[in-house]
């Protein structure tokens, strides 16, 4: 008889059972999934006998195993036994009883998963100030912000105002329900097309801001970034972004704080020295924007430039 024969059946599964040791075992984990180690540890045998009790258990269909890295993780099959077998389990299980091994065997559990969580908060512990380090490591830096643009609406309509050659397209194109990119250089749309290629949400206008290619109440969210400060006539764009805003909508603007480098009106064909948060909640309000929120973003050490701010304007109800 080869060694997996003894689990088959019911009587192979009552041969199985009828060992005190593997009685503990799925004692142990039938409340808490342990590695092999932990529970050499708690029943306080060599990891080699508790490794060849495990075999036969899995070969029976009475534990599951799952690998993480380079660990071994087993819990009880439970739902996925067959109901016989969860029967039989019951039968022994309850015939065994309560008694001074049962209750060393549980109390040593709960020690082990308690230095569990002690060896984890000790690991963080540790690692504290390398953190953001090893993380960028291990995962990268890519996922920061997909994960936070989980938080906006999928049913997001969204219409970024001089998209230039598309950079913030591709990043809200898989979490909104409709984006427009708008700008008034063929040649910024003509790159915009190529990155966004294949999304089927995109659609993109050539237009000017004092002009925009949307019809009234087209959109419920409009995204101008470092744009506002080449618009000769912000009342006049901030009068067409209402039209085209749904009642409730957001404009939402990034762009330099106030500044005194005079030299770029000539040499980069800047129209405006960057806003004050009195001066966009006054030009808003004259075109029924309210100012919801502006913010200072912290400072890039490696950029030359003025600071920047993002600023929410509201499309309030008539």
């Amino acid at each position: 008889m080869g060694e997996g024969d003894e689990t088959r059946g019911i009587y192979g599964h009552l041969s199985v059972l009828s060992e005190p040791v593997r009685v503990r075992l799925l004692r142990l984990l039938e409340r808490e999934e342990l590695g092999v180690g932990e529970l050499a540890a708690i029943v306080q045998l060599p990891q080699s006998t508790v490794s060849r009790h495990l075999k036969l258990l899995g070969q029976a269909g009475l534990v599951a195993r799952r690998a993480e890295g380079t660990s071994t993780w087993v819990r009880m099959a439970g739902e996925a036994m067959a109901p016989e077998v969860t029967a039989l389990w019951t039968l022994v299980r309850d015939a065994a009883g309560d008694d001074a091994t049962r209750s060393q065997d549980f109390e040593r559990m709960e020690q082990v998963v308690d230095q569990r969580r002690l060896d984890s908060q000790a690991f963080f512990g540790r690692v504290a100030t390398q953190w953001s380090e090893l993380r960028r490591e291990l995962f990268g830096e890519a996922f920061t912000l997909p994960a936070l643009l989980a938080l906006v609406s999928p049913r997001l309509r969204v219409a970024d105002l001089g998209c230039g050659t598309g950079e913030a397209l591709v990043e809200l194109a898989p979490v909104v329900a409709r984006l427009i990119g708008v700008d008034q250089a063929e040649a910024m749309l003509e790159a915009a097309a190529a990155r966004v290629a294949g999304a089927p949400n995109v659609e993109l206008r050539r237009g000017e801001l004092s002009a925009l290619p949307l019809a009234d109440a087209e959109v419920d969210a409009a995204l101008c970034m470092l744009v506002l400060h080449h618009i000769a006539d912000i009342p006049q764009a901030f009068a067409e972004v209402r039209r085209v805003l749904d009642t409730g909508g957001a404009l939402i603007v990034v762009d330099m704080v106030r500044h005194d480098r005079v030299a770029w009106r000539h040499t980069m064909g800047h129209a405006h020295l960057g806003f004050s948060e009195a001066t966009l909640a006054e030009l808003g309000a004259a075109a029924g924007l309210r100012l919801e929120r502006f913010r200072r973003l912290p400072p890039d050490p490696g950029a030359q430039g003025p600071s920047l701010f993002v600023a929410t304007l509201r499309r309030d109800a008539d």
